[in-house]
C-alpha cells in the first residue's frame, strides 16, 4: 500500500511540475536538484514494486489484511494435486449417493401399501372375507463400500406391527469372489431371491412361504465367472429368532445351503438354468413342532386355507430346479421345489410346490437380469417426459401340494394375472387377480373342503 501511495505522489509531482515551474521563478541549480530528487523517488518505487512481486504468493495465501502464512502452511498449499484429499461426488439413484474413489454410501428405503378383496363361498366361516389393507413394508437402511473390497448393508423393516432386521451383513469382494457375513438370504430359489419390488406379481410363489423360506444369519461365498454363478453357505437361524427371549440363547439349529446357476446368452436371448440344495438340522428347535401353511395369495389377511398339522420333525432337506429367460420384451420363468421333513420313527413326508409364468412388456422394455436373478426395469420413456412409463403384463400358474404320507395339508391350483405400471423409475403400481382352487382345505366351506376363491389385490410401492 505504501508503494502505491509513493507512485501516486510522484505521478502528481510530474504532472504538476510544468505548471508549478511556470508559476515560480527558480534558478538552474534548484531545477537540477528537484530533478535529482524525482529520479531518486522513481528508483525507490521500482525497488518496492520488485519486493511486492516477490511477496505475491504469501499475499495470495494470507489474503488482504491477514498475516502471512507460515512456511509449513505455504508448503502444504503447494502440494501436488495427487496428494490432496479425494473429492466426494454426489449422484442421484432414487436417493443421494455419495462416492469417493472406491468408497460409497447410499441411503435406502421402501414403502409398500397393499389393499385386497377376498371372495370365498359364503359357507366359509372366516372373517378374512371381503376388503383388507395393510402397510406391507416400511423399510429404511443404508448400504455402502468402505474400500479395500469391504462393504455392508443394513436394513430394518416395520412389518406385521414389529421391527425386523432384513439384510444386515458385511461383505468382502475380490475379483470373482464375494463373501458375506450376517443376516441374508440362503439362495433358496429364484422367486425368493428376486426383490419384492421387482417381482412380476404381488406375491412370491406359494411354496416359498409354505416352506418357511427366510433370511438367516450365516457365512456364505459366491463365485462368478462368465455364465457360471456358484453360491454356498453355512447358516444358523434368522436374526429375529436368535434375539427371541424364549429360545434365542438356546437356538442351535444350522443348515448348509447351495445354489448353482448357468446363464448363457444366445443372440438376443438370455437364458437361466438353476439348481439349489438345502439341508437343515433343527437340533433344539425340534422340541417345537413344525407346520407348513400358506395364505390365499394375499398377505393382508392371516387366514391360511392350506395348513399341515403339527409335525414332530428333527430336520429338513429340500432342493429345487429353475428355468427362466428373456428375449426383448418377452420373459418367462418356472421352478419346482421339493421339501422332505425328517420324522424319527415315522415315514418322512415330501411336499412339493412350483410355478410357471410368462410375461411381456407392452411398452417395449426388457426385464433386467444380473447375477442370477431378475432386477428392476427402467421405463424407456417416463411419465411426464412425453411417455407413459412401462406396462408389464404377467400370467402365472402356481401349484402347492402339502399332502403326503399321513399328512393332509391341502393342495392349491392358482391362476394369476398381474399388471405392473412403472410411471417413473423407483415407483410402481401393481394390480393382480387370482383364482385359487383348493382340495383338502384346512378351512371347510360348510362340510366341503374342495372349493375355489377369487382374489383382487393392488399395491403402491416406492423403492430407492
Amino acid at each position: 500500500m505504501k508503494a502505491s501511495r509513493w507512485a501516486i505522489a510522484i505521478a502528481m509531482l510530474q504532472i504538476a511540475a510544468p505548471s508549478w515551474a511556470s508559476a515560480q521563478t527558480i534558478s538552474q541549480a534548484e531545477a537540477e536538484q528537484l530533478r535529482a530528487q524525482i529520479a531518486a523517488l522513481k528508483m525507490q518505487v521500482q525497488m518496492l514494486e520488485t519486493r511486492l512481486d516477490s511477496a505475491a504468493p504469501a499475499s495470495a495465501v494470507s489474503g488482504s489484511g491477514a498475516s502471512a502464512a507460515p512456511p509449513a502452511a505455504l508448503a502444504s498449499a503447494s502440494k501436488p494435486a495427487a496428494a490432496a484429499e479425494p473429492a466426494t461426488k454426489i449422484s442421484w439413484k432414487g436417493s443421494p449417493q455419495f462416492s469417493s474413489d472406491d468408497a460409497k454410501f447410499k441411503v435406502k428405503g421402501r414403502i409398500q401399501y397393499d389393499a385386497a378383496l377376498l371372495m370365498a363361498p359364503g359357507s366359509v366361516s372366516d372373517r378374512a372375507q371381503g376388503y383388507s389393507n395393510e402397510l406391507r413394508r416400511l423399510r429404511l437402511g443404508a448400504e455402502g463400500q468402505l474400500g479395500a473390497g469391504f462393504g455392508y448393508k443394513l436394513e430394518t423393516e416395520l412389518s406385521d406391527n414389529s421391527i425386523d432386521l432384513v439384510d444386515t451383513f458385511i461383505t468382502y469382494e475380490n475379483g470373482k469372489w464375494l463373501v458375506t457375513l450376517g443376516n441374508h438370504n440362503q439362495f433358496q430359489s429364484l422367486d425368493e431371491l428376486i426383490g419384492d419390488t421387482t417381482g412380476s406379481v404381488m406375491e412370491r410363489a406359494a411354496f416359498t412361504d409354505a416352506f418357511n423360506f427366510e433370511r438367516r444369519i450365516g457365512l456364505s461365498a459366491q463365485y462368478r465367472s462368465g455364465i457360471l454363478l456358484a453360491q454356498l453357505g453355512l447358516f444358523s437361524d434368522s436374526a429375529d429368532s436368535l434375539t427371541n427371549d424364549e429360545d434365542g440363547d438356546e437356538n442351535n439349529s444350522y443348515s448348509v445351503d447351495g445354489r448353482v446357476v448357468l446363464a448363457p446368452r444366445i443372440g438376443k436371448t438370455q437364458l437361466h438354468f438353476g439348481a439349489s440344495g438345502h439341508w437343515r438340522d433343527l437340533n433344539r428347535l425340534a422340541d417345537e413342532p413344525q407346520r407348513y401353511r400358506q395364505r390365499p395369495y394375499l398377505h393382508t389377511i392371516n387366514t391360511r386355507f392350506l395348513a399341515t398339522p403339527s409335525i414332530d420333525a428333527t430336520g429338513e432337506s429340500h432342493y429345487g430346479l429353475e428355468f427362466a429367460g428373456t428375449r426383448g420384451p418377452l420373459y418367462w420363468a418356472g421352478e419346482t421345489h421339493w421339501l422332505r421333513t425328517k420324522r424319527p420313527g415315522l415315514s418322512d413326508p415330501t411336499f412339493f410346490g412350483g410355478y410357471a409364468e410368462v410375461g411381456y412388456f407392452l411398452t417395449g422394455e426388457t426385464r433386467s437380469y444380473k447375477n442370477g436373478i431378475f432386477g428392476s426395469t427402467k421405463p424407456k420413456q417416463e411419465f411426464g417426459d412425453g411417455g407413459m412409463g412401462s406396462l408389464q403384463l404377467t400370467a402365472r400358474y402356481d401349484y402347492l401340494d402339502l399332502n403326503d404320507k399321513d399328512i393332509v395339508g391341502g393342495t392349491q391350483n392358482a391362476w394369476i394375472l398381474g399388471l405392473v405400471w412403472t410411471p417413473i423409475e423407483y415407483l410402481r403400481f401393481n394390480l393382480n387377480y387370482a383364482h385359487l382352487r383348493y382340495t383338502d382345505a384346512a378351512i371347510p366351506a360348510g362340510t366341503d373342503r374342495d372349493y375355489g376363491v377369487n382374489v383382487v389385490g393392488w399395491r403402491a410401492e416406492l423403492d430407492f
